[in-house]
C-alpha cells in the first residue's frame, strides 16, 4: 500500500497564490476606481467649463450685435431715406411716400443685399459657403431691380396713360392707376451697392476700434 504524503509547500501554495492573487485584484479595483473618480471628475469639470463658455457666448451674442443684420437694416434705413431728397431734387417738392416706397434713387434694396454680403464677408471671410450664398443673394436682388421689377414698372406707366386717355363712359376709365415705381434703373442699383459696401465697411471700421 503507497501513502502519498503532502507535502507542505504544496499545502501553503494553493492559499499563497490565492493571497497573492486576491491582493492583486483588491489593488487593481482600487487602481480602476480612482481613475474612474478622476475622469468623472474631470468630465464635470470639462462639461462645466463647456457650459458655462456656452452661456456666456450666447448672452454676449444676440440680436442687437448681429453685425451683418445691423449693416443689412442701417443700409435700408439710409437707402430710404436717402430717396427723400433725392426725390426732392428731382421733383421739387417733398413726397415723404418714398421713406417706405420702392423704385428712385438709391436703391434700397440693392444697399441691403451688398451691406449683408460685404459683412460676411468681413466676419467669415471670402472662402465660405455664407459669403457664396450672401453674393449671389446679392445679384439676383439687382439683376430683378434693373430687369422685370424696371420693366413692369414702365408698363404700368404705359397702361395708366391707356386708362388716361379713355372716355368717361368706358367702364375701365374709374380705374385705380398702377404703380409706376417698382424698379431702377442701372446708376441706381450701383448708388445703392456702393451704399451697402460702404455702410459694411464703417461697421467693420467700428468693431475692430472697440475691440
Amino acid at each position: 500500500m503507497i501513502h502519498i504524503r503532502y507535502n507542505d509547500t504544496l499545502k501553503a501554495k494553493p492559499f499563497s497564490i490565492l493571497t497573492s492573487n486576491s491582493d492583486f485584484s483588491f489593488w487593481v479595483l482600487i487602481g480602476v476606481g480612482f481613475h474612474l473618480r478622476k475622469s468623472s471628475a474631470l468630465g464635470l469639470k470639462d462639461m462645466d467649463e463647456v457650459a458655462a463658455a456656452a452661456s456666456s457666448s450666447s448672452s454676449s451674442s444676440s440680436i442687437f450685435t448681429n453685425y451683418p443684420l445691423l449693416s443689412a437694416l442701417i443700409a435700408f434705413t439710409l437707402g430710404q431715406f436717402i430717396k427723400l431728397f433725392t426725390s426732392w431734387y428731382k421733383e421739387r417738392r417733398w413726397d415723404i411716400k418714398q421713406l417706405i416706397g420702392s423704385g428712385g434713387m438709391p436703391s434700397s434694396h440693392s444697399a441691403t443685399v451688398t451691406a449683408i454680403a460685404a459683412a460676411i464677408g468681413f466676419q467669415e471671410g471670402v472662402g465660405g459657403s455664407l459669403f457664396a450664398i450672401a453674393l449671389i443673394l446679392a445679384c439676383v436682388v439687382m439683376y430683378d431691380a434693373t430687369g422685370v421689377r424696371l420693366q413692369a414698372g414702365r408698363q404700368a406707366e404705359v397702361l395708366n396713360q391707356i386708362v388716361y386717355e379713355l372716355p368717361s363712359e368706358h367702364p375701365l376709365a374709374e380705374s385705380r392707376p398702377l404703380r409706376e415705381l417698382l424698379g431702377h434703373t442701372p446708376p441706381q442699383v450701383i448708388a445703392g451697392g456702393i451704399l451697402g459696401v460702404v455702410t459694411a465697411t464703417m461697421g467693420h471700421l467700428i468693431i475692430l476700434a472697440t475691440s
